[in-house]
């Protein structure tokens, strides 16, 4: 290539790079922090995936327009002022009210708030937006105040305020403005009514006034009282405490006094005590010695009688014992035998007893010999008219000596298991 074709592609190139950046410096845009850029002609999903918008919006920073395509807009999302003012805004009870306010909004720079003012205010001043703002606050201004009435108005202005920046809120939301701020400055009336409220409150004043002054010259009479009553009550408690000291010197001296009569009593208790004890112990000598006399005179000599007496009762005990248990082995052997001897026994027995009883009785009759003495019965063993022939001569015999032999022969006769036991005597009681 020759230098000339060589110099005109240079100079292409450069006036290509220069355009170039001439189209870029002109289509990049710079976003303020109190500003938004709106770029549109494309369209552009919402998140979410929810659908679709014609624009996109910038918030700081730098963004570049597509040439021929995309057209940009600037929002200012700066603070607007508005100064709102109503007049015969009837109250609820139809007095007309007068009041002036003032009013701080914006546009919202977070979404989807942001959208509803990008759809109402795309291309409007700040004026514009104003007026719309201002004819909606005082709208509500004068819906809040139909609801209450003047005294709740001029007293509440806080409530007041605070109803009348909800009621705006949700309005301007609709809008896509936000509501900062809301201040009432000024509330009157073309009636008089609030002075007329005006004059009863300074009247309510004054007169809670004069009744607190009054209050106060009554406290302070009662303070003087209070005063004057504690001073007399202090000089009557130290009239009463120098009685009381006076008292309590008397007392001392008394007991001080009493003291001593009890010690001079207590002494002479003391000396009557130990004569007492003294005596006390004398005594005690004189009855040891006559408890002593007589365990030596009386006791000792009944005790060694009482040994001696239980000696012989014991002797006396082991003879009839001895007498019971030589008898009781007669018995048994007499038993033995009557039960060996079988059916005569009885009668051998009974006339082994009745033995005697006829020596007894025919002791007087020595002289007279009997050689023999027959019994006749019928029966072979006794049971017949021997039974009865005894029988009538132990009546006979009885009748005569007073003796019944039938009486003695049965206490006499052992029973056909055992023989009765014998009683032990006790011995006489010894003097």
């Amino acid at each position: 290539m020759n230098p000339a074709g060589l110099v005109i592609v240079l100079l292409l190139l450069a006036g290509a790079i220069v355009t170039s950046v001439i189209i870029v410096l002109r289509n990049t845009y710079v976003c303020s922090p109190s500003e938004v850029l709106v770029f549109s002609g494309r369209t552009f999903p919402l998140p979410g995936g929810t659908g679709h918008v014609g624009f996109r919006v910038v918030r700081g920073g730098r963004a570049m327009r597509i040439p021929l395509i995309e057209v940009v807009d600037r929002m200012s999302l700066q603070n607007m002022a508005i100064e709102l003012s109503v007049t015969n805004a009837y109250s609820r009870g139809g007095v007309p009210l007068d009041v002036v306010a003032v009013a701080n909004i914006k546009v919202p720079s977070e979404e989807p708030l942001l959208h509803n003012a990008l759809e109402r205010f795309l291309g409007y001043t700040q004026a514009q937006i104003v007026f719309v703002a201002k004819d909606t606050l005082e709208g509500n201004l004068r819906g809040v105040i139909a609801e209450l009435t003047p005294d709740e108005i001029n007293k509440q202005k806080v409530v007041f305020q605070q109803k009348l920046i909800e009621e705006a809120h949700r309005d301007m939301e609709r809008l896509g403005l936000v509501l900062d701020n809301l201040q009432i400055q000024n509330i009157s009336d073309g009636v008089g009514y609030l002075a007329s409220v005006g004059r009863v409150r300074g009247a309510e004043v004054r007169k809670h006034a004069k009744i607190g002054e009054v209050r106060a010259q009554v406290s302070a009479a009662v303070q003087k009282a209070q005063n004057e009553m504690n001073s007399e009550i202090a000089k009557i408690e130290a009239e009463t405490a120098v009685v009381s000291k006076e008292n309590e010197r008397r007392i001392n001296e008394a007991e001080t006094q009493r003291a001593a009569l009890i010690a001079e009593q207590r002494g002479s208790v003391q000396a009557q005590l130990v004569e007492t004890q003294a005596q006390v112990k004398k005594w005690e000598a004189k009855a040891e010695q006559t408890r002593r006399m007589l365990e030596a005179d009386l006791i000792a000599p009944a005790e060694a009688k009482k040994q001696q007496l239980e000696a012989n009762a014991r002797a006396a005990a082991s003879s009839i014992v001895a007498q019971g248990s030589a008898a009781a082995g007669a018995l048994k052997t007499l038993a033995a035998s009557y039960k060996e001897a079988g059916p005569g026994a009885r009668d051998a027995l009974l006339f082994q007893k009745i033995g005697p009883i006829f020596d007894l009785m025919t002791g007087t009759m020595k002289d007279i010999k009997v050689d023999k003495l027959t019994i006749i019965g019928s029966s072979a063993n006794g049971r017949g008219n021997l039974g009865g022939s005894l029988l009538m001569g132990n009546e006979q015999i009885k009748a005569a000596t007073g003796v019944d032999l039938v009486s003695i022969a049965q206490s006499l006769s052992p029973k056909p298991e055992l023989a009765a036991p014998v009683k032990e005597r006790k011995p006489p009681a010894s003097e």
